[in-house]
């Protein structure tokens, strides 16, 4: 019998078996792939894989995609080829897909090739059976693969080592790979050849790690006092606060939290959720000018680790100006964060965290009802800090029409697409270079725009439509969502590394029922759009107390066009209980005799919008609209769901029937 027909005989020994009973696969790697390619992937151990390759257009995305990345990985790709070249090694990098996108070593010779040992070759699992590449990517595992490893009798004759690599996120990028033709001596190495290529994995990793988080502290751990600082077991990036904001590999692997939350989940968490002892000193250390070893630390976990602190970089100061002492910028103007709330506890929470916050680049997530004024907190977050000189662009994500919001956001170049302008079109993240970008319900933003986003933000660079040269940026984002970004997460309709690079910080605003200012908040808004419409802001005492007892569903901003629409119907003498919008006074008189106010003086459809002969049957669905924007709380999103229509739309019939939204502030 044939080495092939022995080869195929072991597969199906394995794969053979009956699904319920226990096998060997259980406990290796090499057996669960072979699972998985007979049953999962219905591939057929004898026969040989037909090797795909990308093609050079595809290849050249691919490797933009990753452009930074490669920078760093072919530096340590270098070094640890130098360690194997004699041995007749080929040293290849993939992505997460599987696709070779970098290579060095002796593909250029007949056999290497023919193996397929070149760039551009698909080595996924589920085409390519069995192999170092594709099923170290699922295992998520460093493995060697040798010769009677792989699945396909065609891989019988190559010898591959390869370990996986993860982002500065701990996204899985891809692989790092070492394949030979395989022989007694490569099978005889393959211990140190897993060692090297398992560390120089981890090497990149690092490398990048610190490359991506060279703004924020760096703690790097060990168990070896001496060589922390340059060969760290463990590494966590964390901002001024002490909230952690990265973990690599090695952090995720080894460290757990106070609570034992699974591994993985560091990120958000403060030091003294990972640490027993020294977490202050730490962040004392890591407010301090000097980076030094701040000595032993004892994990929840009992681990003993030394670590030491990396200060972050800091950019260099503009001509003529002087580089601020503390490394912290001047604050800007807060007395919109002041002019917020008056005695309200929650408020005041709040607007204490938000004047540290502004004086730092922390990205923001601001999290609240809709209509409890996000937009305006983001506002005066820009104002108290020192960006306030500079652009604040606020995009709302869930106005913008799909088949627009990427030009809009991303910008384009001349001739990019049919009907675009002649000079081409700057974005508005672009816009906000050196200022804030306020992206509002950021949680309606479509997953493939997230994506893109995500690598605005890790890269600090935005690259328009139809260019090839990415534009750098100098970007602080403030994000806001009536959503749970969280549920949205759990249901795959929010990227959960997005939501952890928006939300450095977060501030929950409290929904105007649970505010103890209301009182202030009437006046001050009265005063405003009194001074507006030129009215008196005098208002009944029967009036403001009507408003205080009153739920607002539609929070700050139906406050807001509540008291527009009594300044308007009030006389000189100012606001009293029947200038009140129907909604407030039925409130007031329980649901029975509310009802009877809310159906006497509420018509569905507004005076004047009737429509002219020949347009029949637009007042009943006016009436409908009305229903179902009143079922729906006024989102207009949800609205624009049920009837299966555009957002567009809905507000151009609420405009043809006069539909005032309660909850609609200009």
């Amino acid at each position: 019998m044939n080495p092939s027909q022995n080869h195929v005989e072991a597969v199906m020994k394995v794969v053979g078996r009956d699904a319920a009973l226990p096998t060997l696969a259980d406990d290796n790697p090499i057996h669960r792939s072979w699972m998985r390619c007979y049953r999962d992937y219905s591939l057929d151990p004898s026969s040989r894989y037909r090797l795909q390759v990308e093609s050079s257009s595809r290849l050249r995305e691919r490797r933009a995609q990753h452009e930074r990345y490669l920078r760093t990985a072919r530096a340590g790709m270098e070094q640890l080829h130098a360690q194997v070249a004699d041995l007749g090694y080929v040293l290849m990098l993939a992505d997460a897909d599987g696709i070779t996108l970098d290579l060095l070593g002796t593909a250029s010779t007949e056999a290497p090739m023919r193996a397929g040992l070149i760039a551009g070759a698909n080595w996924h699992e589920q085409l390519a059976g069995t192999n170092g590449i594709g099923t170290c990517l699922v295992e998520r595992r460093t493995l060697s693969c040798d010769s009677r490893d792989h699945y396909y009798v065609g891989n019988l004759d190559l010898s591959c080592t390869a370990t996986p690599l993860y982002d500065p996120e701990g996204e899985l990028m891809g692989a790092l790979d070492l394949s030979t033709i395989s022989t007694a001596e490569s099978r005889g190495s393959q211990p140190l050849i897993s060692r090297l290529t398992a560390l120089y994995g981890r090497m990149i990793e690092d490398a990048n790690f610190i490359r991506h988080f060279g703004d924020r502290w760096i703690l790097k751990l060990s168990r070896n006092a001496a060589l922390v600082d340059v060969n760290a077991e463990a590494m966590l990036a964390f901002d001024g606060d002490g909230v952690i904001v990265g973990a690599n590999s090695g952090a995720r692997a080894q460290l757990q939290l106070i609570d034992g939350v699974a591994r993985g989940g560091l990120v958000g968490h403060g030091l003294t959720a990972v640490f027993r002892n020294r977490a202050v000193d730490i962040w004392r250390l890591a407010c301090g000018a000097e980076a030094d070893e701040c000595g032993a630390l004892e994990t929840w976990t009992d681990q003993v680790c030394y670590a030491t602190v990396r200060a972050p970089r800091r950019p260099a100061p503009a001509s003529g100006q002087p580089a601020a002492a503390s490394g912290v910028a001047a604050p800007g103007n807060v007395a919109e964060l002041e002019a917020l709330a008056d005695d309200d506890p929650q408020m005041n929470q709040l607007i204490h965290q938000a004047r540290r916050l502004a004086r730092r680049p922390l990205n923001v997530l601001i999290q609240g009802e809709t209509g409890t004024g996000k937009e305006v907190l983001a506002k005066a977050l820009h104002q108290a800090s020192p960006r306030a000189a500079q652009a604040f662009v606020a995009i709302n994500c869930a106005a913008l029409p799909e088949s627009l919001i990427e030009s809009e956001l991303f910008g384009y170049l001349p001739g990019t697409f049919t009907g675009a302008r002649s000079r081409g079109m700057v974005g508005l993240i672009q816009r906000a270079d050196g200022g804030t970008l306020f992206l509002d319900e950021i949680g309606d933003m479509p997953l493939p725009l997230q994506t893109r986003l995500l690598r605005v933000l890790s890269e600090g660079e935005v690259l328009p439509l139809g260019g090839d040269k990415p534009i750098p940026l100098r970007l602080t984002v403030i994000a806001a969502s009536h959503r749970r970004l969280r549920e949205q997460i759990a249901a795959g309709a929010f990227r959960e590394d997005l939501y952890y690079r928006l939300s450095g910080a977060t501030l929950q605003l409290p929904p105007l029922r649970e505010r103890r200012d209301l009182a202030y908040l009437v006046r001050r808004i009265l005063r405003d759009e009194a001074c507006a419409l030129g009215a008196s802001e005098a208002i009944a005492p029967q009036a403001l107390e009507l408003l205080l007892q009153y739920r607002w569903p539609g929070n700050i901003r139906e406050l807001r066009n509540a008291l527009r629409y009594a300044l308007s119907m009030a006389d000189a003498r100012g606001i009293d209980l029947d200038d009140l919008p129907a909604e407030v006074r039925a409130a007031a008189l329980g649901p029975s005799r509310g009802l009877e106010l809310l159906a006497a003086s509420t018509p569905s459809v507004q005076p004047g919008a009737v429509e002219a002969p020949g347009r029949a049957g637009h007042v009943g669905d006016g009436q409908q609209l009305l229903d179902t924007l009143r079922s729906h709380h006024w989102v207009i999103s949800d609205v624009a769901r049920e009837l299966n229509l555009c957002r567009a739309t809905i507000y151009r019939r609420m405009k043809r029937h006069g539909i005032v939204a309660p909850t609609q502030f200009c």
